[in-house]
């Protein structure tokens, strides 16, 4: 009997299959995280309008749809991202029409002085370069009257706008000799001061809009060493751009002890 039993267990043995390996118990975790990592892929994912449209129009030349169907609601994908890169171009744009008005009046007005007058327009803004002797005679704080019209027109075009106004005066390295200025940082820093009037005062600008700066030498955008490269140093910058503003301090309650 014993011998009979021996050999029943041998052949219940052999018929039990070996199990499974023990990393294939690993493996299929990972595929479980990787299946809940893609699903939450595309839980996050938003659906782009451009890239929608492209592809239903390729597959309708694939496949030869001719039929042309309105459609009223199409997927839109919205995030916060989107929204403020939309709101970057539409400000860029804004920029861009405001420097085609002022490109305009000095083409139009100030052909002999077109290199001396520059548009910039950026993503981070717009600068109106007024450079050399255009706005200001040498030494001097007090504007041009040949250069009224074009500040008038400047000023009437950023009064539309409700971006913050910088002015920022620059001079070159040739040191201030007599006049009421002791240096060219204070000189700078008159002929900010008297684009900032003019606007406030002509344009009725918003006097909590408009800040101005003095460099003085400080800051030259080409070489003071020829003539040429201190006539573009000596300039006043009109810069559109955003600046916070200063919060007001709140009103403590007042105290009797």
């Amino acid at each position: 009997m014993s011998d009979e039993l021996e050999q029943k267990i041998k052949d219940l043995e052999v018929q039990v299959q070996e199990g499974a390996p023990a990393w294939v118990v690993t493996f299929g975790d990972l595929m479980s995280l990787l299946l809940c990592f893609f699903v939450l892929l595309l839980s996050f994912s938003e659906t782009d309008k451009a890239i929608y449209k492209d592809v239903a129009g390729s597959l309708a030349k694939a496949f030869g749809v001719q039929r042309k169907l309105k459609v009223i609601n199409v997927p839109k994908g919205i995030t916060m991202i989107a929204r403020d890169f939309d709101q970057q171009i539409i400000e860029t744009r804004k920029k861009e029409d405001i420097g085609k008005e002022v490109i305009k009046e000095i083409e139009s007005r100030f052909q002999d002085m077109k290199d001396l007058l520059q548009v910039d327009i950026s993503k981070d803004g717009m600068t109106i370069r007024l450079m050399g002797e255009s706005t200001f005679d040498s030494g001097k704080a007090e504007i041009r009257a040949r250069m009224i019209p074009l500040l008038e027109k400047i000023g009437s075009v950023l009064k539309k706008t409700k971006d913050n106004i910088i002015i920022s005066g620059h001079t070159d390295n040739v040191p201030v000799k007599g006049g009421r200025f002791r240096s060219n940082l204070e000189l700078s820093m008159a002929r900010a001061a008297s684009v900032a009037q003019f606007l406030i005062h002509q344009s009725s600008i918003d006097p909590r809009r408009i800040s101005t700066m003095g460099f003085g030498e400080y800051r030259p955008i080409e070489s003071n060493d020829t003539s040429r490269g201190r006539e573009k140093n000596r300039r006043v910058e009109i810069i559109l751009g955003t600046l916070p503003f200063a919060k007001q301090p709140k009103k403590s309650p007042l105290s009797i002890f």
